[in-house]
């Protein structure tokens, strides 16, 4: 793995035993030594764990009308938040509507707006939108500049005040904070379905606001979690991930991730396309299926009724919560929520209920 990229805290990956694998390019923590991901996605749902994301993008779009020209661009409406507060949102492609990238967007301001997309699509959603920007307005790639690290579980903002960093403030909201001299970005977002925070330090004071978060939030019990417990966790909430559940194939309204789109606005990327498959409605949808059996189902199985194919699991996993298996899947549009399919999982005839996620109640706007 040595053409990987690292995160700042690979030497404290290595020291904890973690087992690593290529994320996106990057060479990062599935799991560590004396937890798994049994331990690490149980301390997250009862108490509190700590994730390195360090390898997500981090972008800015600078300039006069920044904000407005990313409005123009990506599927939510950013004019709905203000400074302050952040918005999931997507970056279609123009002619299809299909999805090149789901991220996260931090209005700083209307001439400043930060950007956090997936590791292995930065360099293409900041293409994207350079190739688009108006003159005035500059796109950069901060991939680099900052590290992330997600404190989750209902103890995280017990662990973020034993450093002396802010807490408390509302969902899908951030605070610029300073900590150790260090400017830190806390934001109340995350991808567990639990209340926490994500802490943006810069890179190469990662490893130190690390450090203290671990020591400090001892007495709550924190654990280091590898993406192992990430996956598993997102899964339950039937969030979906790049490349399986969304992709330039997979378009919003198939995801059921029309939410997450300004319908109303003029103007963003792929919005004919996806207007156009709105009306006429999708050819298939994404379910939750759970397991009537001991089948645990992955990427890419195929899902049949009455011994027809009537789709594909695109997320698949053993719930350690619900302790059965759980995915996400593309099903036909005729597939209804409730009725009982079978997949395939590795030669066997599994049976799964077709039900609507999330698997799992979620409490990220716990207070």
């Amino acid at each position: 793995m040595t053409d990987l990229r690292r995160s700042p805290l690979h030497e404290q990956h290595l020291s904890l035993g973690a087992k690593m694998a290529d994320f996106g390019g990057w060479e990062m923590p599935i799991e560590y030594a004396g937890g798994g991901v049994m331990k690490e996605h149980a301390a997250v749902r009862d108490s509190v764990g700590i994730f390195d994301v360090s390898h997500l993008g981090k972008a800015t779009v600078r300039g006069a009308g920044a904000g407005e020209f990313v409005n123009t661009a990506f599927s939510n409406d950013l004019d709905r938040i203000g400074p302050g507060q952040a918005q999931y949102t997507l970056c279609c492609d123009e002619g299809t509507g299909g999805v090149v990238d789901d991220l996260i967007a931090y209005v700083i301001g209307a001439d400043d707006v930060f950007l956090v997309p997936n590791a292995a699509n930065t360099a293409e959603v900041v293409r994207r939108l350079a190739a688009a920007a108006p003159s005035g307005v500059e796109v950069s790639d901060q991939h680099e500049a900052y590290g992330v690290l997600a404190v989750q579980g209902s103890a995280s903002d017990a662990v973020l005040q034993s450093v002396g960093l802010p807490t408390g403030h509302e969902y899908m909201s951030f605070v610029e904070a300073q900590w150790r001299g260090a400017p830190v970005i806390v934001c109340r977002t995350g991808y567990t379905g639990e209340r926490g925070y994500e802490l943006l330090p810069p890179w190469d004071r990662t490893a130190e606001l690390w450090q203290a978060l671990l020591e400090e939030g001892e007495p709550q019990g924190l654990r280091p979690c590898g993406l192992g417990a990430r996956d598993t966790l997102r899964t339950e909430m039937g969030y979906p991930l790049h490349g399986q559940d969304l992709s330039l194939e997979i378009t919003p309204v198939q995801a059921r991730c029309g939410w997450a789109v300004g319908w109303n606005k003029p103007r963003f990327w792929g919005r004919e396309a996806l207007i156009a498959e709105k009306e006429a409605g999708p050819k298939r949808l994404l379910w939750g299926l759970e397991a009537l059996d001991r089948g645990i189902p992955r990427s890419h199985m195929t899902v049949t009724s009455d011994g027809r194919a009537v789709g594909e699991v695109t997320s698949g996993t053993f719930s350690p919560t619900l302790r059965k298996g759980i995915a996400l899947a593309l099903l036909d549009r005729d597939v209804a929520q409730g009725v009982e399919v079978d997949v395939d999982v590795r030669g066997r005839t599994s049976r799964f209920r077709v039900v609507k996620p999330p698997f799992v109640r979620p409490s990220t706007k716990a207070s």
